[in-house]
């Protein structure tokens, strides 16, 4: 009998676990192909490369990626130190993704545009599991196309943040002042600096993107006193966001909150609670950030609004596929109850694999 050529999984997504699901494929004699939209590989990380990360490198570290490392000869980080970003990707992802065996099977510059299955609409059934998946991509050469047996969505989230305004909406005037809205994490103590010193400046969110940002400000503060800072704030209790410190499960998490519990209390920051944006608005040269109506409502005047709302996936190219979403989380929905931020933090998450992360899609 003639061998059957190995499955082609696609995985969109050159970061940390698209990575790592391409070393579990090729130990289970697989032919994985990596897709990343970047100029390399974990670009979504290389843009927050100067977060310092709260889990250490033994959570970090997937045990097929290592296996394929240690071939190499591989360097292997202490498991007990907390990585930045940057060192992540040094350390990790870059010597992963050029010295194994993965380093033949990823295209970068490779953004995904659509998937579908091959001679099949997103409304006929009869033969469709049976039908290959065709991934289209563009390169800057032109449009390609890719046909595979299997698809894994490693795409993350880092490219469509949430926006300011409390319902869900962008608020009224976001788009149009863009240029003073940062989303995410800003590097406001290094390529950043210039942006933010000197500079009121405020930020949207009770997350610990939100608290990493603050916290940069008021060492940036201390360096340059005449930066302002504002934290808006939708909830009432500014004291949800200090975590449980020393009985937080991540150590370096809970001393996250306790140190930003400390710098709360010093006065650094100006607290606006209860502050749902509503309008954005330009005041002069500077920004008006508003909170109910424009007649009537409260406002915060900055030159700098830094939006660390939280991230969701983007769905779009996959709208021929058959995805089984959770409807409000947009996630697998036996994940969905595991995740969902109205019952869990962070710390209540039990441990979940591939079965909760599939889609059921056809």
């Amino acid at each position: 009998m003639t061998a059957q050529p190995a499955k082609t999984v696609a995985i969109l997504g050159g970061g940390p676990v698209g990575l790592a699901a391409a070393a579990h494929l090729l130990e289970r004699g697989l032919e994985p192909v990596v897709l990343e939209a970047g100029p390399d590989v974990a670009h979504a990380v290389r843009q927050w490369g100067h977060v310092r990360m709260f889990s250490p490198w033994e959570y970090n570290v997937d045990k097929a990626a290592e296996r394929l490392l240690a071939a190499t000869g591989w360097n292997t980080p202490q498991p007990d130190q907390y990585p930045t970003g940057a060192e992540l990707v040094e350390r990790y992802l870059e010597p992963l993704a050029t010295r194994t065996p993965l380093k033949d099977r990823i295209r970068t510059n490779s953004l995904v545009t659509s998937v579908g299955r091959v001679g099949f609409d997103k409304v006929k059934t009869k033969g469709r599991e049976a039908a290959p998946f065709e991934i289209r991509y563009r390169n800057g050469k032109g449009p390609e196309t890719l046909r595979v047996d299997a698809v894994i969505d490693a795409t993350g989230t880092w490219a469509t943040p949430n926006p300011a305004g409390a319902d869900g909406l962008p608020a009224l005037g976001e788009s149009e002042i863009g240029e003073h809205i940062a989303y995410g994490m800003p590097d406001v103590l290094g390529r950043d600096r210039a942006r933010y010193a000197g500079k009121a400046v405020a930020v949207l969110g009770a997350g610990h993107s939100a608290i990493g940002t603050l916290i940069d400000l008021a060492r940036l503060k201390d360096e340059a006193p005449a930066t302002e800072i504002h934290w808006l704030l939708r909830g009432d209790t500014p004291e949800k966001a200090f975590g449980g410190g020393a009985n937080d499960k991540l150590a370096a998490r809970g001393a996250l909150g306790a140190a930003f519990a400390a710098l709360v209390a010093s006065g650094k920051i100006r607290i606006e609670t209860g502050f749902r944006v509503s309008h954005l608005g330009h005041d002069g040269q500077r920004l008006r950030v508003g909170a109910g109506s424009a007649c009537c409502g409260r406002h915060v005047t900055v030159e700098e609004l830094v939006v660390a709302t939280g991230l969701r996936p983007e769905l779009g190219f996959l709208r021929e596929i058959r995805l089984s979403l959770d409807p409000a989380l947009e996630c697998p929905p036996e994940l969905a109850p595991l995740i969902d931020p109205n019952e869990h933090s962070c710390g209540t998450v039990r441990p979940h694999g591939a079965r909760e992360l599939g889609s059921g899609s056809v």
